[in-house]
């Protein structure tokens, strides 16, 4: 076994955008950082919805200026109730304007997004990028080691977990968590159409899921489409022609005539939420710490917020000569996410039983919900704010890289 190498500062395990950002934010905050993890595959076909409390980190690490470009504003989310059941909600519009602000947030496609990162990330003269399988962690009583495919080796005192929902990371660390498998599948895919979206998200609530279309530049989106188990294998047999048919049907033509994109997934839906963020000099980051359905754009939001809440959290204690991965760290961030991990899962949760269930009173209690929203002013407008940038964020230190 080779010899390992010692950092200072931090190792972050994981190579997709939460890893990335956290690398980022650590190697901005000061603290000589390494990245180790295999790239994701350039043939994703997700985009991501960043809300404006991702877009204000990602300008405050230098890396939204990268890719705004390549982004579609989401300027109005419209909410459709496509049930056919008897107690059905009204339609609600939400406008980016109502809050003070030009868009709720930006969708981007994730190659372009990780481009954006790794860029920013090999600006940075005290990051270090390794593109390699990391086999094995090790927490120790001062730091963590972990070993590469290549037999190379590292340790320093803190290490980042974000290499994603069966993380070696969090086995590691000792840290249990607990899964829940929903009976529904979403079918993901990126289509042309030929009218405009006019910056508009619609989600359309069927019996199944949502069916949600998410504008992209140009007369372009991508389509989240929660189904059964056995309606999502049929749809994604189908041709490109075919399923395109399919899925203007169910968007009621409002974008017109739709043409596939390469690239079709499929992801069945489930949560897992570890029963500690962090442990044994090891903090857990996107879905190592969490997992939760495409609904809502709250995922790798939320996987975001961790990145540079521990980013902050390291930072402070650098500067003040505190152990950077040392307990009170790591309680603190567990404290820090907590809350709000936990209430926008548990938002997605209701939100999702309700729009299965076919009880009445509860289908009801659901309409009820909407038309508030709808007829409320200043319910609406608290609802948006937190939903794009909850007042309990994390406070990114300007850069010294």
């Amino acid at each position: 076994m080779s010899d390992k190498t010692k950092t200072s500062g931090a190792l972050v395990v994981g190579g997709g955008p939460a890893a990335l950002t956290a690398a980022i934010a650590l190697a901005q905050a000061g603290m000589a950082t390494v990245l180790a993890g295999k790239r994701p595959p350039r043939a994703d076909n997700r985009t991501t919805a960043l809300l404006a409390g991702s877009i204000a980190a990602l300008e405050k690490l230098g890396v939204w200026e990268l890719c705004v470009g390549k982004a579609a504003p989401l300027v109005t989310m419209r909410l459709v109730d496509d049930t056919g059941r008897l107690l059905r909600a009204p339609e609600v519009k939400f406008e980016a304007h109502e809050i003070d602000l030009d868009a709720f947030g930006y969708n981007i496609e994730n190659p372009v997004l990780i481009d954006a990162l790794e860029e920013r990330a090999r600006a940075l003269p005290n990051l270090r990028m390794i593109d390699d399988v990391v086999i094995a962690a090790e927490p120790g009583v001062d730091d963590v080691t972990i070993t590469l495919k290549s037999g190379a080796r590292f340790a320093a005192p803190l290490t980042i977990g974000a290499d994603g929902r069966n993380s070696m990371c969090r086995a590691a660390a000792e840290i249990e968590s607990s899964e829940h498998r929903y009976h529904q599948v979403a079918l993901t895919v990126c289509l042309k159409h030929t009218r405009p979206h006019h910056d508009t998200s619609t989600e359309f609530h069927t019996t199944t899921g949502p069916f949600t279309l998410v504008p992209l530049p140009g007369n372009r989106s991508s389509l989240v489409w929660v189904l059964r188990p056995h309606e999502a294998d049929e749809l994604a047999a189908l041709d490109d022609d075919d399923l395109a048919l399919e899925i203007e049907r169910a968007a009621h033509s409002i974008l017109g005539k739709m043409t596939l994109e390469p690239g079709r997934a499929l992801f069945p839906l489930s949560t897992r939420t570890a029963a500690r963020f962090g442990a044994h000099r090891i903090a857990l980051v996107g879905e190592a710490a969490h997992v939760i359905p495409p609904i809502g754009a709250q995922g790798l939001n939320l996987g975001l917020r961790d990145a540079v809440t521990i980013a902050e959290l390291a930072g402070r204690a650098h500067d003040e000569g505190r152990d950077i991965g040392g307990d009170d760290v790591l309680i603190g961030y567990d404290r820090a996410r907590r809350g709000d991990v936990a209430s926008r899962g548990l938002v997605i949760d209701i939100a999702n039983r309700t729009l299965l269930s076919d009880f009445l009173p509860l289908q009801g209690l659901r309409g009820l919900g909407l038309y508030a929203l709808d007829r409320i002013g200043p319910l609406r407008r608290a609802v948006m704010r937190e939903g794009v940038a909850p007042r309990a964020k994390p406070e990114l230190r300007r850069g010294r890289a």
